[in-house]
C-alpha cells in the first residue's frame, strides 16, 4: 500500500538545515555568487592594472577576462570538496580547503585562458594569477565561513 499523489501533497513536510535542506542549497547558491564576484574583481583589478576600461560600459569585457579562471574554479572546486559544508563550516577549515582547491584549480584555469586568447601566459602574469586569487577567494570564503558561524551561534542561543 503506498502514498497516493493526493496522499502525498498532505504529508507534513521538514525542512532539515542539513545538506539536502533547502538552507543547504541556498548556503552553495551564495558560495558560488561569491566565487564568481571574486573571479570579477580579479578581472576588473587587472583590466584596471593594464589600464584597459572597467566601468559598466566594459562589464561584458570583464566577464569574459573572469571567465576562464571562473570555469576552471567551478571545475575543480566541487570535485575536490571545496562546497561540501563538513570542509567548510569554519574558517580554518573553509581555508584549508579553498587553496588547495584553488591550488588544483589553477593550471585549469591557465589551460583554459590559453584557450580562449591563444595565448600561453607568462611565468610572472602565472603566479599573479595563483596569488591574487587565492587571496581574494581566501577572503571571500574565509568571511563567509565567518559570517555564516555567527548566524549559527545566534541562532543557536535564540532556542
Amino acid at each position: 500500500m503506498g502514498i497516493t499523489p493526493l496522499q502525498q501533497d498532505k504529508a507534513p513536510v521538514a525542512v532539515t538545515q542539513g545538506p539536502t535542506g533547502a538552507r543547504a542549497v541556498g548556503r552553495v547558491a551564495g558560495l558560488i555568487a561569491g566565487d564568481a564576484l571574486a573571479f570579477l574583481v580579479f578581472a576588473v583589478l587587472g583590466r584596471g592594472q593594464h589600464h584597459e576600461t572597467t566601468g559598466l560600459a566594459a562589464v561584458g569585457q570583464v566577464i569574459v577576462t573572469a571567465l576562464p579562471f571562473a570555469l576552471g574554479w567551478f571545475l575543480v572546486a566541487p570535485l575536490v570538496g571545496a562546497y561540501r559544508r563538513a570542509a567548510t563550516d569554519r574558517p580554518a577549515r573553509m581555508l584549508w580547503r579553498t587553496l588547495p582547491a584553488w591550488l588544483a584549480a589553477w593550471p585549469v584555469t591557465l589551460l583554459l585562458r590559453w584557450a580562449f586568447t591563444g595565448r600561453i601566459p607568462p611565468v610572472t602574469f602565472a603566479l599573479i594569477i595563483l596569488l591574487a586569487n587565492a587571496i581574494l577567494l581566501g577572503l571571500w570564503r574565509g568571511a563567509f565561513a565567518l559570517a555564516e558561524r555567527w548566524l549559527a551561534s545566534r541562532a543557536h542561543a535564540a532556542q
